[in-house]
């Protein structure tokens, strides 16, 4: 007996009948019988796994190349656009198009041209008519499909009338009904990513033989949510996707998978601040200010900005609470983020604990650390630091990390050597992190055991609201991330939805706007290189900033010696500076080297002034002399590679030369222009770039905008999708489906639905939300658990 039959209820007699319920092409209601009766088939998921039924060969290769080895998969395998398809009717001359016929006659016929093979003639039809279609290269096709064979073709008709086949398979329909009918052009179907060995248009044919196997596609999503957000069931977008008629319907489909794509995505951030929320074992810095009030008053040589007394404000709360603080510090160029991590840094110290600063490069650590020192100023005896990098000699080294562990230091400036596994810290309190984006995903995730290595293992399965499953829970540390790039709305909830976040966006007083000008061609950058002489004839100082260390040639074993935006290695050819071997000057088209340019411009331009030389393959010692020699006003012009993108402070500079611009982002020619302007004086930055300048639209963004954060909402609008996923080097923040910045409005709502879920239901343990959690173990594995990797 039916389950429902058995239940404790009163049923209505056989004879009553439910109006709302008809029998199919029936206006009679069906009895209660003939509704226990009518059979039920319930999903089975475990159907998808089943492996696709293809020959061994080269059709089987390219699958499994591409992951399609079973039903399951080959359903998520979506198409990236459509095609039209045809009948033989509709088929117009020099259009691509695709078309299911059925072969009437097939042969082989030689071909005059010496080394080609046979073309292969084919007779095919369908309802609406016949055609003749024509293979190349491939003669044994005339045995594989004999006659009354139906296939499916993609090609192009030609002004003869032939069918000049491209790709073929073997197939029934195209599963587009109208594409049949007799006065009809046809529908749209899908195309599909491919590989070798395989191709589209045999990836829709198999895809077209599974169709049945949508029955057994589990539905993650509640019903309620999907009411809510009008969207239809996994199935249904997934049926749209493969087989729709028209690109709205495929579309209607993508929005459904893209939703769910991004909830995922949410309730992972949105679970893990849960968990962080949930904790209770970072230290409370709960005594009054004390050292941090004292250098507010008595050090800092300027007035906070407003947003910076907020900053603190917030900040301050977040570290007197035992919730360990995750929080991400958004900086305009030069709004002053180092002072609000100096005061944060401050407050742990005053309670008699350690503080660390992480940076990603060298460069920058020792700048950081060189800052740090002059803003303490006369409070420099009482604070006890040092700094770390992988350069720090062995003796050094062990004399820190025993002092560290000791207790003995109190704050440290270093790169990823901070979290190497031999660094211990009595008592760190706070972590702060500058372009924490530009650290790898484990050396993220290992922020939150900093200087605890007894801390759990970050990939074990966790507990209630996050909590490790076993052991107590130790110590966490506070950790404040900056970045100096602004990052759109859009972007942050995409990348940094498990953050707290808090934006800096006004200047300090005096800063000059900076009159950013695109140069294109000799004549420019010559009048460029006028100003830039009469600034430093006025006292001033100047960048000038190359994409490469080294100039680019054959070495022995054919790789270049030094590439575009990133140091050369220590040691090669690219990391020497070159003063010895004479250049010839390179044209305006030439991607411009900072050893050559240095060279260049000794003996052209700027053959009265004194250059220096910076780039990241230098020692630490020659980086920190040329430094020392810029700040210092030892030298006038400072020519360098990216290395200076953040981190320089040298207000008496108000010149920047950007060589090669078009060769930049927007961010990092944001960043690099922020170099100047930090004074009292009037600055300008040159973007030189050859004509006509490949980047133009970028390098106009830069001439006309001065707000960082519009420029992000135009570099994210311009970058789109395919260049945004390489921003976070985690797959949380990677979607197969979705596509940012256009899906930013199904963000939102796939962050409230998310938000809506985790306050009732965390653990997604609740009947409707079992399929949920399944559906993110399966995309996110050990991540959807993991803690905060920042």
């Amino acid at each position: 007996m039916s389950p429902l039959a058995q239940a404790d209820v009163k049923l209505p007699s056989s004879r009553d009948r439910d109006v709302g319920s008809r029998a199919f092409a029936s206006r009679e209601g069906l009895t209660i019988e003939e509704l226990l009766a009518a059979p039920v088939r319930w999903p089975r998921p475990s159907r998808l796994e089943d492996p696709l039924d293809v020959a061994p060969g080269k059709l089987a290769d390219g699958l499994k190349t591409l992951g399609l080895t079973s039903v399951g998969a080959l359903l998520e395998h979506l198409p990236r656009d459509s095609r039209d398809a045809r009948t033989v009717r509709g088929l117009r001359e020099g259009e691509g198009a695709t078309v299911a016929v059925q072969v009437r006659t097939i042969a082989a016929r030689p071909v005059r041209r010496r080394g080609m093979k046979p073309l292969v003639e084919a007779t095919v039809f369908d309802e609406t008519g016949s055609m003749r279609a024509t293979f190349f290269n491939q003669p044994w096709l005339a045995q594989r499909y004999k006659p009354g064979t139906r296939l499916v073709l993609h090609g192009r008709t030609t002004e003869r009338g032939t069918f000049n086949v491209s790709h073929h398979a073997l197939g029934t329909d195209l599963g587009a009904e109208e594409a049949g009918a007799p006065d009809a052009a046809g529908g749209e179907i899908a195309h599909y990513p491919a590989s070798e060995g395989v191709s589209s248009t045999q990836i829709l044919t198999l895809v077209q033989s599974v169709r049945d196997a949508l029955a057994d596609v589990p539905e993650a999503l509640s019903a309620s949510a999907r009411v809510g957000e009008r969207l239809p069931d996994r199935a249904g977008a997934l049926a749209a996707m493969h087989y729709a008629r028209s690109s709205r319907e495929r579309e209607e489909g993508r929005e459904r998978l893209a939703f769910e794509d991004l909830l995922l995505t949410q309730l992972v951030f949105l679970r893990r601040r849960a968990a962080r929320h949930a904790r209770r074992d970072a230290p409370a810095l709960t005594q009054a200010p004390s050292l941090s009030e004292r250098w507010l008053s008595n050090e800092l040589p300027f007035e906070l900005t407003g947003d910076q007394r907020r900053a603190i404000e917030t900040i301050g709360e977040d570290l007197a609470r035992e919730r360990a603080m995750q929080r991400l510090l958004l900086g305009e160029v030069g709004s002053g983020k180092t002072v609000v991590a100096v005061w944060a840094l401050l407050r742990a110290v005053e309670h008699g604990l350690q503080a660390a600063l992480m940076a990603p490069t060298e460069t920058l650590a020792e700048q950081h650390f060189a800052t740090l020192q002059t803003l303490l100023g006369g409070m420099h005896g009482e604070v006890r630091c040092a700094l770390l990098t992988g350069s720090t000699s062995a003796r050094k080294r062990a004399d820190t990390l025993g002092k560290l562990a000791g207790g003995e230091l109190s704050l440290i400036v270093g790169t990823h050597a901070l979290i190497e596994p031999d660094v211990e810290f009595a008592a760190l309190a706070l972590a702060v992190v500058d372009e924490q984006h530009r650290f790898g995903v484990r050396q993220r995730a290992a922020l939150g055991m900093i200087g605890n290595p007894s801390r759990p293992n970050p990939a074990r399965p966790l507990g209630d609201l996050g909590r490790p499953i076993g052991g107590p829970a130790s110590p966490a540390p506070h950790v404040l991330h900056m970045t100096a790039t602004p990052i759109p709305r859009t972007l942050a909830l995409a990348s940094y939805g498990d953050l707290d976040t808090t934006v800096l966006r006004e200047l300090p007083k005096g800063r000059q706007p900076i009159d950013t000008r695109i140069v294109s061609g000799e004549a420019e950058r010559a009048r460029a290189y006028d100003e830039l002489r009469e600034q430093l004839h006025a006292g001033r100082q100047a960048y000038v900033v190359c994409p490469l260390v080294a100039e680019l040639q054959d070495t022995d074993g054919g790789e270049p010696s030094g590439s575009p935006g990133s140091p050369a290695r220590p040691g090669s050819s690219a990391a020497a500076t070159s003063a010895t071997t004479k250049t010839a000057a390179p044209s305006v088209t030439d991607t411009r080297a900072a050893t050559a340019e240095l060279e260049r411009l000794q003996e052209g331009e700027l053959k009265d002034h004194r250059l220096v030389l910076l780039h990241g393959g230098m020692k630490p010692r020659e980086k920190a002399q040329a430094m020392g020699q810029f700040a210092s006003g030892a030298a006038d012009v400072l020519v360098a590679t990216t290395v200076i993108e953040v981190g320089i402070d040298v207000p008496n500079a108000t010149v920047m030369v950007i060589e090669n611009a078009e060769r930049f982002g927007i961010s990092q020619l944001h960043q690099l222009r922020g170099r100047v302007g930090r004074g009292e004086h009037r600055s300008a930055c040159f973007l030189a770039t050859p004509h006509p300048p490949p980047g133009a639209a970028r390098l106009r963004a830069l001439a006309e905008h001065s707000d960082g954060f519009e420029l992000a909402e135009i570099d994210l609008r311009l970058r789109k999708e395919g260049e945004l996923i390489g921003v976070r080097q985690s797959g949380i923040g990677r979607h197969r489906i979705a596509c940012l910045p256009q899906d930013a409005g199904l963000l939102e709502r796939a962050r409230a639905c998310a938000q809506t879920i985790v306050a009732a239901d965390p653990r997604l343990a609740e009947p409707e939300h079992v399929l949920l959690g399944d559906a993110l173990e399966r995309a996110f594995g050990a991540q959807a658990y993991e803690p905060i990797p920042g």
